[in-house]
């Protein structure tokens, strides 16, 4: 039995390791990206653990002795879910670690953008000290916080929100309010949270989300409405955002996922001094960490010793090749 790290930017792999010998498999690190590059690194495992790798089919027609798939992270934008489907390979992520770091990071974002933390704290070190430069600032209980998409991270950020007194409303074509869910947000239509929404954190996966945030939505917000992506890039029309935010029709955004990452210092979007970018940091704190690479390690061996995974994404029927 052999486990192939195809990819990872982490500083080294001592968690997977010592799991692994635990469990008397064989692992291996590669830094292998491309289709290429995995198909010719990345031959005779039973299981590949990706963080970037391309898993394409031309990929698995290649790697006749893969039957296990599993993401570093909740995305599977990477990974030909239909093709692995096919080929009898089963697909897995880790979709619950991180959970509050991406919620606490989004509420980072919308406080710093609302208090105007950054404008002021570049303000005030030019020898400035006058806070009238940051009026208006309001109160947050009489500012309504949206929510587009309520799963995991979603309700937590939705929690935390209404906690610190925001009004929060929320949209998820697959959310069902209960008795518990109701004590911090009020399940309303899209076009309630893009029109009534002072800041407005998108916490939905990209399939069936492209361009979910374009021209014509950026129009129905309010001119002040902060927008935050801690999901995916191209969730947002970079290029609609670009426009709305040139023409002030929405106050500001923040954003830690973005299309084509690393993204080019020369962006566009880069210009605009009611703009916040991270890179793609929100998941991260150092527990999360440990904790993904000890549950991608943990699916594997799982997987291995023939018992049920936790965190399937596909369903193969009849027998993994």
């Amino acid at each position: 039995m052999k486990v192939i790290i195809t990819d990872c930017d982490h500083e080294n792999i001592n968690i997977e390791k010592e799991i692994f010998d635990r469990a008397g498999i064989c692992v291996e690190l590669k830094q292998a990206i491309t289709e290429d590059e995995v198909i010719e690194q990345c031959q005779g495992a039973d299981v590949f653990i990706v963080q970037y790798a391309k898993i394409t089919e031309k990929v698995m027609d290649h790697c006749p002795q893969l039957k296990y798939v599993v993401r570093y992270g909740v995305g599977l934008d990477t990974i030909d879910i239909p093709a692995a489907t096919k080929h009898g390979i089963l697909v897995g992520n880790v979709p619950d670690y991180g959970m509050n770091e991406v919620a606490d990071h989004a509420i980072a974002l919308s406080l710093s953008m609302l208090r105007k933390i950054v404008e002021m704290n570049e303000y005030t070190k030019e020898e400035k000290w006058d806070y009238t430069k940051a009026i208006p600032v309001h109160r947050f209980s009489q500012l309504t916080c949206g929510v587009v998409g309520l799963g995991r991270i979603g309700r937590n950020f939705a929690k935390k929100m209404n906690a610190l007194g925001f009004y929060v409303i929320g949209y998820d074509p697959y959310f069902k309010p209960d008795e518990e869910t109701d004590l911090y947000v009020k399940s309303v239509p899209f076009e309630d949270v893009v029109q009534q929404s002072d800041i407005i954190s998108i916490h939905c996966p990209a399939d069936g989300n492209m361009n979910l945030f374009n021209e014509k939505v950026f129009k129905k917000m309010k001119d002040t409405a902060i927008l935050i992506n801690v999901a995916r890039g191209g969730i947002i029309n970079e290029n609609d955002l670009e426009k709305a935010l040139s023409d002030h029709q929405i106050g500001g955004a923040c954003l830690d996922c973005m299309l084509g990452e690393p993204v080019d210092k020369d962006s566009p979007l880069f210009k605009f001094d009611n703009v916040i970018v991270t890179p793609h940091m929100a998941w991260y704190s150092e527990e999360a960490s440990q904790e993904l690479k000890r549950k991608v390690a943990e699916e594997s061996v799982r997987f291995l010793r023939g018992e049920p995974i936790h965190y399937p994404a596909n369903k193969v029927i009849g027998v993994i090749r």
